[in-house]
């Protein structure tokens, strides 16, 4: 592999030990391996010193509490240094996920730094937990505190974003980052997601409440979606709706828990489909926001479908593509599913651009 332009975008990581040791020693498909495979990709002689690294620091706690409550945060800080605890079926701690969940939130803040700096264009935050099913007042589905949230906040607050996009493509419903901006119309929430399924938030109707309704844009799949699939999805109703939004700063909530023999999904998603949405999330990010665009990592429990998924992800952001020009004529081929007529046909009173 050609070693990356000095003309290509540069691309933030974020990476650190302390989110390996979230559930270090205790049994969870939400495991240290994830990152494992993935350091172990980031080191191997065709990917190292392609990318700027990020040194993350915690979040604080008035930070936090832009999105969590008090007794949230609490409830998760009284969790630090106990071997185990339990806050929600799905949701564990071990010694030190406080820390790395403080350590989560405020990596996203310093790769926004950097985007904003200009040190990067891009990036992606490598962190764990994961975070978009962290409510306000409550750990759920594997997540302690909501980072992509919180990352929206950081880049309003910090630097005067006005208007924030975030896309959500895990294979579940962010129901916590929609519950998080369900009226405002300062951050459009759009999601892509298996329905029905957990948490079973997500359907079409919901577009958000009061001055905010419209600013939620809920695309629920059945089983099977693959590649062309989630293109066409994107093509169709995300651009469109971005042109009439136009972001100043993107957040991408990158689940691979779509990959096709996910566990815990029915998906037919492939390293060349995320690669093929990536370009997509970049096109937007360069015409509304010169670039500035910042993923951050949710799901994805198949341990080489994520690793070479978010490779491919990482090389389409650094400008080492692997998609062909027949895999994109062949994207662009594909028939259009019909959720993308039905999200269009209810969507469009508030979206106009869907019509054109």
């Amino acid at each position: 592999m050609a070693p990356r332009p000095d003309t290509g975008p540069k691309t933030g990581i974020v990476r650190h030990e302390m989110y390996r040791q979230h559930l270090a020693g205790y049994p969870h498909v939400e495991s240290p391996e994830r990152l494992e495979v993935l350091d172990a990709m980031l080191d191997a002689p065709d990917m190292a010193d392609r990318f700027v690294m990020v040194l993350p620091r915690p979040a604080n706690r008035d930070e936090l509490a832009w999105i969590h409550s008090e007794s949230h945060i609490d409830r998760v800080a009284a969790t630090d240094g106990k071997p185990h605890a339990s806050l929600d079926p799905d949701t564990q701690t071990t010694a030190l996920s406080y820390q790395a969940a403080r350590l989560a939130a405020g990596g996203l803040f310093c790769l926004i730094d950097k985007i904003f700096d200009g040190t990067v264009q891009n990036g992606f935050a490598l962190v764990r937990p994961p975070g978009h099913h962290a409510e306000r007042d409550r750990a759920m589905g594997f997540c302690l505190f909501n980072n992509v949230a919180l990352g929206a906040c950081y880049a309003m607050k910090t630097f005067g974003a006005e208007r924030v996009l975030i896309v959500d493509w895990d294979l579940h419903h962010g129901n916590a980052t929609q519950h998080s901006f369900y009226d405002n119309v300062d951050v459009l929430y759009f999601s892509t997601h298996q329905y029905p399924y957990y948490p079973g938030s997500g359907a079409l109707t919901e577009a958000g409440n009061g001055k905010g309704r419209g600013y939620t844009v809920n695309v629920p799949l059945g089983p099977g979606h693959g590649d062309q699939e989630y293109h066409q999805i994107f093509t169709s109703i995300l651009k469109p709706v971005s042109a009439g939004f136009k972001p100043d700063f993107i957040f991408v909530s990158a689940g691979f828990d779509t990959y096709k023999d996910d566990p815990l999904g029915a998906m037919g998603m492939t390293p060349t489909g995320y690669a093929a949405l990536t370009r997509i999330m970049m096109k937007i990010a360069e015409t509304h926001c010169s670039g500035k665009l910042a993923f951050t990592l949710e799901g994805g429990y198949h341990l080489a479908g994520l690793r070479d998924s978010v490779s491919a992800v990482l090389l389409e952001l650094c400008g080492q593509s692997i998609l062909s020009p027949e895999d994109v004529a062949g994207f662009e081929a594909a028939p259009v599913p019909p959720i993308v007529e039905e999200v269009i046909a209810f969507q469009k009173q508030f979206w106009p651009e869907l019509c054109a």
